[in-house]
């Protein structure tokens, strides 16, 4: 069975983003091991200088590889990673469980990834060229992994 870590920076403060999480780890576990693993936000001064930004997203990368196996296979969602269907990430999986027991998914923090979480990962996934919040962002991932799951075992799941 395929362990999946979502690795992701911050805590979930409203009621429906936890809902919707729980609701996804909860039908997730008929398919593999799933579970989410957060990791410090770093704070912002006020009028952040780009070097303030880089030590937030350079600190948060930091807390975030602490989290990462050596052997785990590490997906990092990316603004500038490339695009692929649901069919495509669930293809995606299924190759990785032949050589894997262990998945790391990775979501940043407001401001990103650092360069060594990119360079760490295995796969560079984007959901397209909108901005979501990083909130959303850890439902959407979570929503695809089990949309995954559904496909590769041939059962239906609402289109």
């Amino acid at each position: 069975m395929l362990n999946i870590n979502i690795v992701c920076v911050g805590k979930l403060k409203e009621k429906y983003w936890t809902d919707a999480c729980s609701e996804y780890l909860k039908r997730l576990g008929a398919y593999c091991s799933a579970e989410v693993t957060e990791v410090k936000e770093e704070k912002l001064p006020s009028n952040a200088s780009a070097a303030d930004e880089m030590k937030v997203i350079e600190a948060e990368g930091r807390n975030i590889l602490e989290k990462i196996s050596k052997t785990d296979f590490v997906i990092a969602l990316d603004v500038k990673g490339k695009e692929k269907s649901s069919e495509e990430i669930a293809e995606l999986l299924n190759k990785i469980s032949f050589t894997h027991s262990a998945v790391a998914i990775i979501i940043g923090g407001s401001l990103g990834l650092s360069d060594e979480v990119k360079s760490r990962a295995d796969v560079k996934l984007s959901f397209g060229r909108i901005t979501l919040p990083h909130q959303l962002a850890r439902v959407v991932a979570l929503e695809q992994i089990y949309r995954a799951f559904k496909i590769n075992a041939n059962e239906t799941y609402h289109k």
